[in-house]
Formats: C-alpha cells, structure tokens, sequence
C-alpha cells in the first residue's frame, strides 16, 4: 500500500498560522482609506504594524491610534485586539458554540494547545467559561469607564469606555484618547483601579480565574482556609503577581519620587497610586500616567526586567511568565544548596516544568537579543531606549520611549517580526517547524562531568 503523501498541520502550526492570517486580513482592512481619519489610505507598513501590535495585544504604535483611524479602523482595531486577546481559536470556537454547532475533536485538540492545558476533558465547558467571563469583566469595566469619559467627552466617551475595557483587559495597551496615553488621568483614582484591575484580571490567567471560583465555593462553610484548595499552578501565580506588583510600585515610588518630570510634583497619595499603576502597566499592559522616556535610567531598568517577567500563563498578557521565573529561582536555590528536587508550597516542581522554565527564558532572551542588535544597527537612538522598545515588543508589554514613531522601514520590519514571535511564543515557533519526531532510545551516549558557573 503506497502511503499517502500529503502532509497535514500540527495544532502548533495551525495556531502560529491563525494569528499571521489574522495580522494579513487586518493590515489589509487598515490600508483601505475607509480606515484612516483623513480618508487617504495610511502607508501599508503603518497598517501591517498596527495590525500585528493589534493581534499581538503589544500596544507599540507607528501612527497614533486617536488621531490617525477613523472610527472603522478604531473598530477594526478593537476586534483584533479582542481577537489576539482571547487568541484566534478561541473566538472561532465561540463562534461555533453561539451558532450551535458541535465542537469536533480536531478543535478540541486545538483549544487545548490554545490554552496550553493537560486535559481535553471538559474543555469545551472552559472555553464557555472564559467567553462569558471574558463579556462580563469587560463589559463592568466599561460601565465604571463611562463615570468618567462620558461627562468628559460626552457620547462619544461611551466608545471610548468600550474601547479601553478591551483593550485594558487583553493587556494591549492602545487607547483612543490622546496621543500620551493615560497621563492626563494619572491622578483619577477610578481611572487608575479599574485600568490596574482589568490588567490584572486578564493576565493573571483563566485557569486563576477558575480555580478561584472552584475554592470561593466554600468561602461560608470554611472562611479564608479555603484557599488553601487552590492548586499549586494558582498560589504560585497569584503569590508571584502580588509580590512583584507591591514591589515594582515601592521601586518606582523611592526611584521616581522626586524626579520633577515624572512624580515630582505631584502629592503624596498621587505618587503612590503613580508607582502602582506603573508597577501594574509594566506587567505587558501597555498604558501609561508618565512618561516612559522621562524614567530615570534605574527606573528604566526596573521596568525591563518587570516587562520580562510579564504576567500569567494561559491568560492575556506576554512575557516569560510569573510561573515560569518562580520555577526557575527554586530550582536555582534548590541548586546551590545541593538538592535534587526544587520544591514550592510544599510540592514537589517537575523537572519537565523546569525543563520548559529554562527552554521559555533562553530563547525569550535570544529573540530580545537578536532584535536589540538589528534595530541598533538600523536605529541611531541611545541604547536604553533601544532595549526599552524591543524587550517590550518580545513581551507584548506595549510601553514606549517614544522610539517606534520614528524607526525607518526596516526598523518597522524588526519590530514587526519581534512582536509576532513575543506573541505567539519561540517555543511554539521553534516546534511548529521541527517536524522530525524524536524516539526514545534505549542506547544513550556516556555522561562526562563538566564545569558549569
């Protein structure tokens, strides 16, 4: 019997394909004058860019988003975000439920690639979960948003409530109210809670998001010891979150306190809830109260490695993940104090976690590295804000020091392709093309003892 030859794509090449066909359609619908504000058409690199910042949730603009889309193009916008947000297969699957259609096991499978989950087991009754609760959060945050923009802006403020929920909850970072982001509202106390909570609601993960309902169950029969039922995955995410938020906003607040182009001026309830906001927003958000080119250099430095770090798996925001560097550093204390296993919340962290801990954070690294070199070569901007911009295109954070307005084509181009492989993940990039299966092989080649650190 002769063998068929086709070949079909694996649920990794489907998903990378899903989201470069969706950057494709987007760019294609912004380059229709329809799309611009002044009705011309914008260059096709400025809607390439805008739709890959769009899909990937980044927030990196070569135009500005208020002034240069009309209120089509804002719309398209606002669906690929929503789009990159909750990922491509996941809004076609809930496409299908809406219209009552059966999900069949190839998208069951798919789904769970999506979501990076264990199990196919009750998968499609996740996916309902995350859809409605996905609906139900945003649309709070644009209710609260309203209280504010409405009697500022008037009807129009409406759009713009919509516009900032999605775009706050799916961690991109665009808005459309002026071209400096949210630093006209740095002092607004609402403003600043229901940005900083959907920021974190939708990158502290969906899996947090269920495990907490599951143990909030028992909260009147058990009290507060009932989170002690939250699984591993949910304490050390929610545990790392809290840490580096508190963290991040005390580092900002001694470093920026007195810098009289951020903070300096402003009193003291403002700074801090400045610091936490910018603690927040470097967590792959995007937005801004200050200015990120008038950060002192530390400041700066602290932001990158809090950009680095980003947020949650299976959730909204980029970065290596706060899971990811929690194993990580247990591994390397239960390293140097010479035991085997590393362990957290007293459970054991596999070796095959660790594994993809180390695999996640080098090539994550690598990309930042080769994209730093590139657009240094093309770019005669300082270093810092070099480094600011494509650590926060590989982590889909969105910050800027005002650098991306200015880049040339090809810097455009790098920024492009960083954006994309932050997104979707050099994992799944370096996966989706290796097509060779590895066996297990009985017959290893010798150890030999090397020096390492």
């Amino acid at each position: 019997m002769k063998k068929k030859s086709g070949r079909t794509l694996s649920t990794t090449q489907m998903i990378l394909l899903s989201f470069l066909l969706a950057i494709i359609a987007g760019s294609i619908l912004l380059a229709l004058p329809v799309s611009a504000a002044d009705g011309k058409a914008v260059p096709y690199i400025d809607a390439l860019f805008t739709a890959t910042t769009s899909i990937c949730v980044t927030g990196l603009v070569t135009v500005p988003t208020v002034s240069a889309w009309s209120v089509f193009g804002q719309i398209v916008i606002l669906i690929l975000i929503q789009i990159g947000g909750l990922g491509v297969i996941t809004v076609l699957s809930g496409i299908l439920i809406s219209l009552h259609r059966r999900i069949g096991i190839g998208n069951r499978i798919l789904l769970q690639d999506a979501f990076n989950l264990n199990s196919l087991s009750g998968i499609v009754k996740f996916l309902k979960q995350v859809l409605a609760g996905t609906v139900i959060v945003e649309g709070a945050g644009a209710i609260l948003y309203m209280f504010v923009f409405v009697p500022d802006y008037g009807p129009r403020g409406i759009w713009i409530s919509i516009f900032n929920s999605v775009s706050a909850f799916c961690n991109a970072g665009m808005d459309i109210l002026s071209e400096d982001s949210l630093c006209g509202y740095a002092h607004n106390p609402l403003i600043n809670l229901v940005t900083c909570l959907l920021i974190v609601l939708g990158g502290i993960g969906y899996i947090v998001w269920l495990d907490m309902g599951r143990v909030l169950k028992n909260w009147k029969r058990q009290g507060i010891g009932c989170l002690k039922g939250l699984t591993l995955h949910s304490k050390i995410a929610i545990s790392t979150t809290v840490f580096l938020i508190v963290s991040g906003a005390a580092a900002f607040l001694f470093l920026e306190c007195e810098n009289p182009l951020t903070m300096g001026g402003s009193s003291w309830p403002d700074k801090i809830q400045m610091a936490l906001f910018q603690s927040v927003t470097t967590r792959t958000a995007g937005f801004a109260t200050v200015p990120q080119q008038n950060l002192t250099n530390t400041s700066a430095i602290v932001a990158l490695l809090l950009m680095f770090i980003g947020g949650s798996p299976v959730g909204t925001a980029g970065g290596v993940k706060t899971v990811t560097v929690a194993v990580l550093l247990v591994f390397a204390f239960a390293a140097i104090q010479n035991r085997e296993d590393a362990s957290l919340f007293h459970r054991t962290v596999s070796r095959q976690a660790v594994s993809k801990a180390v695999a996640v954070v080098s090539m994550s690294f690598l990309i930042q590295f080769l994209s730093t070199v590139l657009l240094s070569f093309v770019s005669d901007a300082d270093v810092i804000d070099i480094v600011y911009e494509t650590v926060s295109a590989t982590a889909t954070v969105g910050l800027s020091r005002n650098l991306t307005p200015t880049l040339n084509l090809w810097g455009k181009i790098i920024l492009i392709v960083t954006m994309y492989l932050g997104r979707v993940g050099p994992i799944s990039l370096v996966i989706a093309f290796h097509t060779k299966k590895v066996k297990n092989n009985i017959i290893k080649n010798p150890e030999a003892e090397i020096s390492v650190g």
